[in-house]
């Protein structure tokens, strides 16, 4: 068995936030939009229907509990969840909590605005609230 490899882009991307049963979950480095990531820890994973049928219950129970924990953190009017996979193939599902005032409502959020960097004490901040969620 291969260990698993988190792909670059998705690494330098994002803040580790938690390991799930399944995924890894990270938080995106864009303060403009809370936004998680969930990366089945499964090499060579394209696809929803590539992962068996248990993980692909256990990836919707883990969207679930992300969801849940970033709706509460943040307040959030919409929750979008999403897997595009169009710019990075690796399997991963995006959690992204929306706001009538955030600068892409009530489009997409890719390409709406530049990422805007997360403060050190924002990021860790918004994650100590995330893993206080998760746990509820």
């Amino acid at each position: 068995m291969t260990a698993f490899e988190l792909n670059p882009r998705l690494d330098g991307d994002t803040y580790p936030v938690a390991d799930l049963p399944l995924s890894a979950l990270r938080l995106m480095k864009d303060a403009n939009y809370p936004w998680l990531l969930l990366i089945p820890r499964h090499n060579d994973m394209i696809e929803l229907i590539d992962l068996s049928r248990e993980d692909q219950h256990q990836l919707a129970d883990e969207i679930a509990q992300a969801s849940r924990a970033l709706r509460e953190v943040t307040a959030c009017e919409k929750l979008n969840v999403a897997a595009l996979g169009n710019q990075v193939a690796q399997l991963h599902v995006h959690v992204i909590a929306r706001f009538r005032t955030d600068p892409a409502w009530p489009g997409p959020v890719w390409g709406a605005a530049a990422p805007t960097a997360y403060t050190e004490m924002a990021a860790i901040a918004l994650i100590d609230r995330l893993r206080q969620a998760l746990r509820n």
